[in-house]
């Protein structure tokens, strides 16, 4: 599916355009599924209506499009660290003048026309990220490293007891925090905002960094274990769950009679129990009362169905009232009478569920799950460090927003503001979401020329 031109070496990926084509059109006709009303006669390109709005974006979009294209791919590259830079100021002023929308104060206003920075920030630290990942990584100790090895080798002395850091971790260790300062500054710029949810999409570079082994699997299975243990300790509570690892340590230091494995057991023990009883206190007394019910409706079902369960209540009956086949285009009834607030943003899936059911639900995971995998083939077949982390970057970010979207509509994940790419309305997140595929697809389209001048 693509296009080569022998002459100019740049070999451009139809299919990639195909299927962003396909979900901004599907995104199109299911916004104004789920604004029309069968009562006013409504025409499709009435500017009055949310999906010619989109359609106007997305006009739009194809401008930032053709100048992505136009523009040489060595500014990409170049310009990476002044545009993530930017993009943090913006971060920072949006903060200072920015609007107020749904309790998050994350919007510049222009013209009637809301622009969300953070949305934007998600490209810009893809590329700092690609274009730190890129330098060659250093065998000496770095500035972190040298710290760390004097205070745990010579203030604490470490190593004597079996718990010595490796060398090779020190070694990486000054690449471990820069990447992760580089993905947290926006992260918590954002949480500041009040926008928990866009912040959360910034934990998908785990899997960059797990791609380029910076961090180990070790690691990365330690954050979904984390997260496991978090539900678990709302589930089971505290008491239960401390006894059931409290017996697992007992039999670990049965089982490993070496003094290494011994320490190892009951310092691990003791971070997991600093771990359980904090939970409490960051659920009750850090959290805000909107963000924990949408937690603890996964985990401990809420009888007042008016309340933050209401939203997630009525996603699972107009999704599953679709059916198989769905009711039909402009047939949904939970989707014309308004019970699923945030339909045609937040909620789009719902519509797609009630009017298309299992058939049309199919063919959109099934659109993005090939959208993926091509994504991926594109990162692995470059040559050039630099494209192939933003490649594994914009995969996970689509990944990330993809999976958590749709999760939460049928309530396998906390209700959060996360838009389904291409698909909810919404401008920033269009252009964003285009920004950041049509810069992979003129890196990747010019990878001959990356070729020629290594």
């Amino acid at each position: 599916m693509s296009k080569q031109d022998s002459k100019s070496g740049i070999n451009f990926d139809g299919l990639t355009v195909l299927l962003y084509l396909a979900l901004v059109a599907i995104g199109l006709f299911n916004i104004f599924a789920a604004v029309y009303k069968p009562e006013v006669h409504q025409n499709i390109f009435s500017f009055s209506l949310e999906s010619t709005k989109q359609l106007t974006f997305f006009g739009l979009a194809v401008v930032l499009i053709v100048i992505i294209m136009v523009v040489d791919m060595r500014v990409y590259e170049a310009f990476a660290y002044p545009i993530y830079v930017l993009m943090i100021s913006a971060l920072v002023l949006v903060l200072l003048v920015g609007s107020t929308i749904n309790g998050s104060k994350s919007w510049f206003m222009v013209g009637g026309i809301g622009l969300q920075p953070a949305e934007f920030a998600k490209f810009a630290t893809a590329l700092a990220l690609a274009k730190f990942l890129q330098a060659p990584r250093s065998q000496n100790l770095g500035f972190f490293g040298r710290i760390t090895w004097f205070f745990s080798e010579q203030i604490f002395g470490l190593s004597r007891i079996g718990l010595g850091i490796p060398r090779k971790v020190l070694e990486k260790l000054d690449t471990y925090i820069i990447a992760g300062i580089i993905i947290a500054m926006p992260a918590l710029l954002i949480i500041i905002q009040g926008d928990t949810g866009s912040a959360m999409v910034f934990g998908a570079f785990a899997f960059v960094l797990y791609r380029e082994k910076i961090i180990p699997h070790w690691m990365l299975l330690g954050g979904f274990s984390i997260a496991i243990l978090f539900f678990l300790t709302l589930i089971l509570g505290v008491r239960d769950l401390m006894i059931g690892i409290l017996s697992l340590t007992a039999v670990g230091l049965l089982v490993f009679r070496v003094l290494r494995s011994r320490v190892i057991i009951l310092i691990s023990t003791a971070l997991i129990a600093g771990y359980i009883f904090s939970i409490n206190y960051i659920v009750y007394d850090v959290l805000k009362n909107y963000q924990r019910e949408r937690i603890m409706l996964l985990v401990k079902p809420i009888k007042d169905k008016k309340g933050q369960a209401w939203n997630l209540v009525q996603s699972k009956i107009a999704i599953g009232s679709g059916g198989f086949a769905g009711k039909g285009y402009l047939q949904g009834t939970q989707t014309k009478l308004g019970y699923v607030p945030e339909q045609s943003t937040d909620f789009i899936f719902c519509t797609i569920g009630e009017e298309h059911g299992w058939i049309g639900s199919f063919v959109i995971i099934s659109l993005y799950l090939i959208l993926l995998a091509r994504i991926i083939i594109i990162a692995e077949r470059q040559k050039d460090t630099f494209v192939r982390v933003y490649g594994y970057s914009v995969a996970s970010i689509i990944f990330f927003h993809f999976a958590v979207n749709i999760g939460m509509t049928i309530g396998l994940f906390p209700v959060v503001g996360i838009p389904l790419p291409l698909v909810s309305k919404g401008g920033s997140s269009l252009w964003s979401f285009s920004i950041l595929l049509f810069i992979l697809l003129k890196l990747d389209a010019h990878r001959k020329q990356v070729l020629a001048r290594q």
